[in-house]
């Protein structure tokens, strides 16, 4: 069996950075009593690329969502494996309460063994602040996308950001271009708490796809919470590995935040 056909370990949880935030806020945007200020938010992404952890680590409070030790752990690991990597904060959509978001971005490339990897993930989250320090967050939406290979081809994600508790939902991850009868693998498997928060990967069994991607039907869970799921596909032209978090609600009014 060639290696890339063996059963493969996912990308891990690259978004090493929990707590993140947008340079600057929308001047037509309200002031909410809890949120960052926008120089707490450019300060925030200028200590996220600095290599000295000395500025987040005075920007950031543990507080609910939010473990600072966690964080410089999981950054630290993140630039290890990718040592050009950059984030990016930009305002996002409000909640419908009014309470202001940001969307967080980092991407990076490293080359081992004569192969070149690229690294992008996203997250949009709803940050807290006591008006000295950021300390508390809610993450709304996160996709990491790791590809290997020059031209590894492009793919749509069909996974849900949230879902009901006990709801049946597709997951569902489709390439867009015309395979042009190329043989095609692939494998999904749901990652634990345990595994998020050690940063570590199930081990995926990969089997041949057929139909353009995979497609699969999976449950929430019965109590409130989230769901990772970790997929790899094996192309031809690159092996792209993807990390999707899906929250689990009970009421469905959170279905749209």
């Amino acid at each position: 069996m060639p290696p890339e056909m063996r059963p493969a370990r996912p990308l891990p949880r690259f978004f090493a950075v929990k707590a993140l935030a947008p340079l600057c806020l929308a001047l037509a945007t309200p002031a909410f009593a809890g949120t960052p200020s926008a120089g707490q938010l450019q300060s925030l992404e200028t200590a996220l690329n600095s290599a000295d952890d000395g500025a987040l680590n005075s920007l950031l409070q543990p507080g609910p969502g939010l473990d600072p030790g966690q964080i410089r752990a999981r950054r630290l690991t993140l630039r290890q494996q990718f040592p050009n990597a950059r984030w990016q904060v930009l305002p996002a959509t409000p909640l419908r309460d009014g309470r202001p978001t940001v969307t967080v971005s980092v991407s990076g490339t490293r080359t081992t063994g004569g192969a070149t990897y690229r690294l992008q993930s996203e997250q949009q989250l709803a940050l807290t602040s006591d008006g000295q320090r950021i300390n508390g967050q809610t993450v709304l939406r996160e996709l990491s996308l790791l590809r290997s290979g020059e031209q590894s081809p492009s793919i749509t994600v069909q996974i849900p950001d949230v879902v009901l508790t006990g709801q049946r939902y597709d997951v569902d991850v489709i390439f867009d271009e015309p395979l042009d009868g190329a043989l095609l693998a692939g494998g999904l498997a749901a990652v634990s708490p345990e595994q998020v928060a050690t940063q570590s990967s199930p081990n995926l069994e990969l089997s041949t796809l057929w139909g353009g991607g995979l497609f699969k039907s999976v449950q929430a869970p019965l109590s409130p919470g989230s769901q990772t799921w970790a997929v790899l596909l094996v192309h031809p032209k690159g092996v792209i590995s993807a990390s999707k978090l899906v929250r689990v609600v009970s009421d469905r009014r959170a279905l749209q935040p």
